[in-house]
């Protein structure tokens, strides 16, 4: 495989994540990969180490200019160490999900040192049937959600027998780019800035021919239509209060099947199931938390690529986001699914993305030093009302099993941040045949993020039966068996 394309100075939008980092707002997109059996945590290492070629950006650290008159610089590290970077954990007994969860929360909560290259990974023994796990951790300012699957490809093996280990390439560490004078450095954010106004004047031509476009043009009549439900003042869920930092980390996970069989019998699209499953599990715990559901909308923001066909070789962050307010009083759920359907394909074809990509873009094209203040001032500043109410992502990931030291990976659990007021947010990866439900909570604004999970569970198979799609004749174990969230002493009901 060949190495990510590399940039030396960040984007923007690389740096912002860099801008708004702080305790109680952990930047770093991660993962649980579990194995079928234990991984031998030396060889791990050694394994990794031969492979840091591929991956020159994990040796690297970010370097800020004075006073942010640029944008920070990724710097190799002469001091580069892999073992400040791997590290072996082992879990409570008795190993369960429970247990994995516990500890992921503690690992996810940390905010990355600055100091070192911005990754790290946890080898994780001491699991239940003597499954094996490990929770790797990406700052965002180094991949996006896409990025991260592909690196994943490249720390991993699609081969269970990938052949006789090569020799460890010597690592000859660069120096670092001379700051230069306070003049050039000026210069470089002017050159900065005038290529994010050039960029932001491609997005709006671009925008602008796509007006012609009958298809846009249908969309957006339809988004008239949907004018009220926007324009409606947003509300604050039991979820949207203030983080602390300390993370919850939970998860669950569906047969891919599934969600196709039910894509095809009640329509939509899987990233529409999801939605739909999602939303219905946060009706009931908004009404588990006495609150009415009746005539409120939850706005959801998803993550969308802008990438154009690097398949996530090229590092850093290429995303827009897409708003979409979905009903939370439909009890059907195909009814839901097709309420959610209508709304993600309307946002879709008006091509709002490239619209909020563009005011990304326009924000870029300011001095750095004002992004810096920006970024910085944004979580302190308390809002009246909360623009949106929850991140969703959906990121497709290997349709093949994948290995590490010849163990195959049979589950990947993935996390993306939260904080500010986004109690909870939600990643979706898919992984060989299967769907993984990974959900971030503040502790202290989530403690019963177990309960949405179940709510999740349950939301998924009622739409499947609701949609006339059979469940498998043979139920999928999963890898680490779950055990039902319980409020007041009760586990969650069907």
């Amino acid at each position: 495989m060949k190495p990510p394309i590399l940039n030396r100075r960040m984007s923007a939008t690389d740096a912002a994540f860099l801008y708004l980092e702080r305790r109680e707002i952990p930047l770093h997109i991660a993962g649980i990969c579990v194995f079928e059996s234990t991984i031998p945590f030396a060889e791990f290492v050694a394994a990794i180490d031969r492979k840091l070629n591929l991956l020159p950006r994990y040796r690297q650290v970010v370097a800020d200019p004075a006073f942010h008159l640029g944008y920070p610089t990724w710097e190799d590290d002469p001091a580069f160490d892999i073992r400040r970077h791997i590290f072996h954990v082992t879990v409570e007994p008795p190993g369960g999900q429970a247990e994995l969860e516990a500890l992921a929360s503690r690992i996810l909560s940390q905010v990355m040192d600055r100091g070192k290259p911005l990754w790290d990974i946890h080898v994780i023994d001491g699991l239940a049937e003597g499954r094996g796990a490990i929770l790797a951790r990406v700052h965002h300012a180094l991949a996006d959600g896409i990025a991260g699957a592909s690196l994943m490809k490249i720390i991993l093996d699609s081969d269970p027998a990938p052949g006789k280990p090569g020799k460890k390439p010597r690592f000859r560490p660069r120096p670092a780019a001379a700051n230069g004078s306070l003049a050039d450095t000026l210069a470089s954010a002017v050159r900065s800035s005038l290529e994010s106004m050039i960029a932001a004047e491609a997005v709006l031509m671009d925008f602008g021919q796509s007006l012609f476009d009958a298809r846009t043009q249908e969309a957006l009549q339809k988004l008239l239509a949907l004018l009220p439900e926007f324009a409606a003042a947003s509300e604050r869920f039991p979820f949207n209060k203030p983080c602390s930092g300390e993370r919850k980390f939970c998860w669950t996970e569906f047969p891919l099947d599934d969600i196709c069989n039910i894509r095809t019998n009640a329509g939509g699209t899987a990233n529409d199931v999801v939605l739909a499953v999602i939303t219905r599990a946060v009706a009931r715990y908004i009404e588990l938390h006495g609150e009415r559901v009746k005539g409120r909308f939850l706005r959801v923001v998803c993550p969308v690529s802008m990438r154009h066909g690097d398949g996530g070789e090229s590092l850093g962050n290429q995303i827009s986001f897409l708003p979409v307010a979905l009903p939370l009083d439909v009890k059907n759920p195909v009814e839901m699914l097709r309420a959610v359907a209508t709304r993600t394909e309307i946002m879709k074809n008006a091509r709002v993305a490239h619209l909020v990509a563009l005011m990304g873009t326009w924000l870029g094209a300011a001095p750095p030093p004002l992004q810096a203040l920006f970024w910085g001032t944004v979580p302190q500043v308390p809002l009246p009302l909360p623009l949106f109410n929850m991140i969703c992502t959906n990121i497709p990931g290997s349709k093949v099993p994948l290995y590490a030291l010849g163990r195959k990976m049979i589950a990947f659990y993935p996390h993306v941040p939260t904080g500010y007021e986004l109690g909870v947010n939600c990643a979706v990866q898919s992984y060989d045949g299967r769907v993984f439900c990974g959900l971030t909570a503040d502790a202290r604004v989530v403690p019963d993020a177990g309960r949405l999970r179940d709510f999740i569970q349950k939301a998924f198979l009622d739409l499947r039966r609701a949609a006339g799609v059979r469940p498998p004749r043979r139920k999928s174990k999963p890898a680490i068996e779950p055990r039902p969230a319980a409020v007041n002493g009760s586990a969650a009901a069907d």
